[in-house]
């Protein structure tokens, strides 16, 4: 377990609104070098020297647009890009694991810039945690969420062929146990841009949203739920982002 300084199970929450996902994405990025380049830094320190990483937990909603994960198949997009652009839908190739997705207004995206030397180094526990946490919220609406072996997320009528649905998916990357990319939850989403693709490389399994499956869903107290699970699964000990935190780089709402 590669443990380099006193464990930091503090999080700084960010809710961001309404970002372009291109401008999310280098903000990721920008969060990730900066807990990489701290972790090396504490390398050349004396052992009482060394100081504790930083976390972050990123919230966004994203303009639509279809993201393929780094080992995705470029055939899972049924429509070309130009028409694509047409329908007002982007398309990125980006880094993270997983296959072809979607995200757009109504779904909950997020982002959990951790360092795992935090809480633990073991990448299958914290996707399976991260599972466990929309499993919680899930139920909070009477709704059984469920995992299907081999495929990441989190799904509906798991074990019924001709009726699963994912309404989580999963894809996250990480680097020196520093993880970017997350979780997209459809809350209240319009899931007719799913018909563009072959959603996460899965041809015979569709795709649900909360307010689909139940009535009244009240798309910010679903965060603020998915938020106190999300701590309350990895034992995070959550902080307000705090204004000017990274100055002149936080991405602008849309």
């Amino acid at each position: 377990m590669e443990v380099l300084g006193p464990q930091n199970k503090a999080v700084w929450l960010c809710p961001m609104g309404k970002v372009e996902y291109r401008a999310a994405w280098a903000l990721q990025m920008h969060l990730h070098s900066r807990i990489v380049e701290q972790k090396l830094a504490n390398r050349k320190r004396e052992a009482a020297d060394v100081q504790p990483t930083e976390n972050f937990l990123l919230l966004c909603e994203h303009n639509p647009v279809f993201t393929l994960g780094k080992s995705g198949n470029p055939g899972n997009l049924l429509l070309s890009e130009p028409l694509l652009k047409s329908k007002g839908v982007d398309f990125v190739p980006i880094n993270r694991g997983g296959d072809i997705t979607y995200h757009g207004p109504g779904q909950l995206t997020a982002y959990p810039i951790l360092d795992l030397a935090n809480f633990f180094t073991d990448i299958g526990k914290y996707l399976r945690l991260m599972e466990e946490a929309i499993i919680q919220v899930l139920a909070l609406y009477g709704l059984k969420g469920e995992r299907i072996e081999g495929l990441t997320g989190v799904w509906l009528d798991a074990t019924d062929p001709a009726r699963a649905r994912k309404i989580c998916a999963i894809g996250v990357h990480s680097s020196r146990w520093v993880t970017m990319h997350g979780f997209a939850f459809n809350i209240c989403a319009d899931l007719s841009p799913f018909s563009y693709i072959v959603p996460c490389g899965i041809p015979d399994k569709g795709v649900s949203s909360l307010d689909r499956e139940v009535e009244g869903v009240d798309y910010d107290r679903v965060v603020e739920q998915t938020v106190e699970a999300l701590a309350r699964v990895y034992g995070m000990e959550l902080k307000t982002c705090p204004t000017g935190l990274w100055p002149g780089e936080f991405p602008q709402p849309v």
